[in-house]
């Protein structure tokens, strides 16, 4: 690469850096890629290409992981019905939620809830390590047991 390309690929991945971080804070916001392309100064098609180059997925994915991720902890809690999460964590459908849940964890979000409360007494870190979702509909297709 020649100094000037190197030079748009830094400016390019401190974009991308930046993009990411917006859905790692904003996770439960409405977000789109088209919306965060335009904030990124880039096409929508080409931040979602540099997007999987540099983080291994596209940015959707990536914000229904984090998604998932939070909805797993509320549901841990379980104070909260598997809607009312569904709403908490931004999602807008009921059905792609439980549906991408059971994609990246293996289980329905009111399974997962049920087994949850078997992990009470458990340390957090030990339940967050046993749970922690898989990306890229990896999930096992054999049951999970959390306990």
């Amino acid at each position: 690469m020649s100094p000037s390309a190197d030079d748009q690929r830094l400016r390019d991945l401190a974009r991308l850096r930046r993009v990411r971080d917006r859905i790692d804070r904003d996770y439960a916001q409405p977000l789109d890629v088209a919306a965060l392309a335009r904030e990124a100064h880039m096409s929508a098609g080409h931040l979602s290409r540099e997007f999987k180059r540099a983080f291994g997925e596209s940015p959707y994915s990536y914000l229904m992981t984090r998604r998932i991720e939070r909805a797993m902890a509320l549901l841990r809690r379980g104070d909260l019905s598997v809607t009312e999460v569904c709403f908490a964590v931004g999602c807008s459908s009921l059905g792609t939620f439980s549906t991408r849940f059971t994609e990246l964890v293996g289980v329905p979000p009111s399974v997962y809830r049920r087994r949850a409360r078997s992990t009470e007494g458990l340390p957090t870190v030990v339940v967050k390590q046993a749970t922690r979702p898989v990306r890229n509909r990896e999930a096992p297709a054999r049951d999970v047991h959390l306990a």
